[in-house]
């Protein structure tokens, strides 16, 4: 007799070529806010979007929590500092530290940065539309591409005007004779820690420009979800950062 062999559902779904226009199982991006229930169904050996996007928000995340490691390392220096004192010729401590006024200028650039960290997730949750992503299976054009666009290009112009305050903020200090290089270590440790956090922001902003370009350069969908996404978590982690720190810098200076 010859031999009979049945097929299971899972088998056939799995080598779906996309009837109806829809793409293969192992192939759809990760559409619904990149939770994709689909990624698991997909052929060994082969890595199906959800798994990519992990991986690289995983690799994000490590990256991260060694940048909180060395604002955790900025912070303690602050409050060792803070307490560091001299005794004068009468055996009474004195403290060295002076406290700085903020710039009020400060207030406004948080305020921005929360702002441009709602449109980054704005911009992000465009690109994992169901519907969108599906538009772009069936050829129905770009949708997802043109939602995301104008939401990053406001929160990179947002972004962009954060670093413009800070800078109008450290000439202000200048002005007032609080300098980098000044004796008073109050003024030191401000440059220090803002100027840090402004480094790490202005990362941010050129990455901005790199998913914006993306979004245009890339043809894969799920590709453009990895760039935005991981792009949108390092902006948020950003965005915490300032908020912790320019607390700290109102309460503690």
């Amino acid at each position: 007799m010859p031999a009979t062999f049945t097929r299971h559902p899972v088998e056939i779904e799995r080598k779906d070529t996309g009837i109806g226009g829809k793409p293969p199982l192992d192939r759809r991006p990760t559409g619904g806010g990149g939770d994709g229930d689909n990624w698991e169904n997909r052929p060994s050996g082969r890595r199906g979007p959800r798994e990519l996007l992990t991986r690289y928000r995983l690799g994000v995340l490590f990256a991260l929590a060694g940048d909180l490691m060395f604002f955790v390392a900025l912070v303690s220096a602050f409050f060792v500092r803070q307490s560091a004192g001299h005794f004068d010729a009468r055996e009474n401590y004195v403290s060295d530290w002076h406290p700085l006024a903020v710039p009020p200028i400060l207030w406004i650039n948080t305020a921005i940065l929360i702002l441009s960290s709602l449109t980054m997730e704005m911009a992000r949750r465009q690109l994992f539309h169901e519907i969108d992503v599906m538009d772009e299976w069936l050829g129905l054009g770009r949708p997802a591409v043109k939602r995301a666009a104008p939401w990053l290009v406001a929160t990179f112009t947002l972004g962009s005007l954060f670093l413009a305050g800070q800078w109008i903020a450290w000439k202000q200090l200048v002005q007032q004779g609080f300098r980098y290089n000044s004796p008073d270590p109050s003024s030191h440790f401000f440059y220090l820690i803002t100027g840090t956090h402004g480094i790490h922001l202005l990362l941010g902003v050129i990455a901005l420009a790199a998913a914006l370009g993306a979004l245009f350069i890339l043809r894969r969908i799920e590709l453009r979800q990895i760039v935005v996404d991981c792009t949108a978590w390092y902006w948020h982690t950003m965005g915490l950062f300032w908020i912790f720190l320019f607390a700290l810098l109102v309460c503690f200076q």
